[in-house]
């Protein structure tokens, strides 16, 4: 191929995401007179110029083999003009101008295994990391977390049973590069690293190792003669930040290693300001292949919030408008003394009586 035929690298950044639009949306961006949910999985956009565009929303499984995307490339060029695009909740969207394929567009999918929803007040598809298949430091498999939970509630991503819009993530480690979400289930660590001192002098860079703590709680030692590290065990959150730039320093274990349950996450400010997540149920098995323990807490959560929460609600402005008091008898989970803030850092939700204050 001539050099004048070659494709030139972008090396600004992702490329404009513009040009991939569908002719409809380009020629309209900017310019949208309304949009309404006609179903559960399906949007329609007019403009102020009459045009239409019409997008059907069906669930994937994220980590997708070539016959999937095949698949799904096959139905976008025969119902949607060859327009599609995938959402950050690894969901993908089919874009068309044709209102009246949409119903044949929405049989092809389900006819081949996709789940079409998400939309509205529905249990959106769960955004997860990666887990197991190339994070470096997982203690659990967020995919197949996402999948077991997906089973169980892929009702509520067809309908629109809930209040308002559900968010639910998943996290592989405790770092949470999941995010935050309505609710959120991540790794916990409860026992400080174990470190193999044979090893660190040849495969870590100590001062990395303890810049990389965000606590100040390693700090370089000599063990048996061999420069190693040490922890402070007073400090020490069981984050697991030491262990990718230093593997000796395991922090993964089969036992000490447990789930915990977030609620309350919302990065908005549509019509509240945005709120952290806070823990609501900690030290749940983590039991692969199916997670039992905790699916069954969030089926318990979202629950209590269908059944209790006003109309348009997310969950954190359920819940604070009930109280975590509230909270904790509606959905019957334990409130302990890990769920009281007392992080130094924290002042200002500190909890330092007997009155629970959030």
């Amino acid at each position: 191929m001539a050099n004048a035929e070659r494709r030139v690298p972008i090396e600004s950044g992702c490329p404009d995401g513009i040009q991939y639009m569908h002719p409809v949306m380009r020629e309209n961006f900017g310019h949208w007179r309304y949009h309404e949910d006609p179903r559960p999985g399906v949007l329609r956009h007019v403009a102020h110029s009459g045009d239409e565009i019409w997008t059907v929303r069906a669930g994937t499984q994220r980590i997708l083999d070539l016959f999937t995307l095949r698949k799904l490339c096959e139905i976008g060029d025969q119902f949607a003009d060859g327009y599609i695009r995938f959402t950050i909740r690894s969901n993908i969207e089919f874009m068309l101008s044709d209102g009246d394929r949409v119903a044949a567009l929405v049989e092809a999918l389900e006819s081949n295994g996709f789940v079409v929803g998400g939309t509205r007040n529905s249990v959106a598809a769960i955004s997860h990391t990666q887990g197991w298949l190339h994070c470096d430091i997982p203690a659990t498999d967020a995919s197949g977390v996402v999948k077991s939970m997906m089973d169980q509630l892929v009702d509520e991503f067809r309908q629109w049973n809930m209040p308002n819009r559900v968010h639910i993530t998943t996290s592989c480690c405790q770092i949470n590069c999941g995010g935050q979400g309505d609710i959120a289930i991540n790794i916990q660590h409860t026992k400080p690293p174990k470190i193999d001192h044979t090893q660190v002098a040849n495969v870590c860079e100590r001062p990395s190792v303890v810049a990389r703590c965000p606590v100040a709680a390693i700090r370089p030692a000599m063990v048996n003669g061999k420069p190693s590290l040490e922890v402070d065990e007073r400090k020490c959150v069981c984050c697991g930040a030491c262990y990718p730039p230093c593997p000796p320093m395991q922090i993964n274990d089969p036992e000490h290693s447990k789930l915990a349950v977030w609620v309350g996450g919302n990065h908005s400010n549509a019509r509240a300001r945005p709120t952290f997540q806070k823990l609501v149920a900690a030290g749940i098995p983590n039991n692969p292949p199916r997670w039992p323990e905790a699916t069954a807490i969030v089926k318990r959560i979202l629950k209590a919030y269908q059944t209790h929460a006003k109309d348009w609600e997310r969950i954190n402005d359920w819940v604070e408008r009930i109280g975590w008091p509230r909270f904790f008898e509606l959905t019957g989970l334990p409130f302990t003394k890990f769920h009281i803030d007392n992080w130094r850092g924290q002042q200002k939700s500190l909890n330092a009586s007997t009155h629970l204050r959030f």
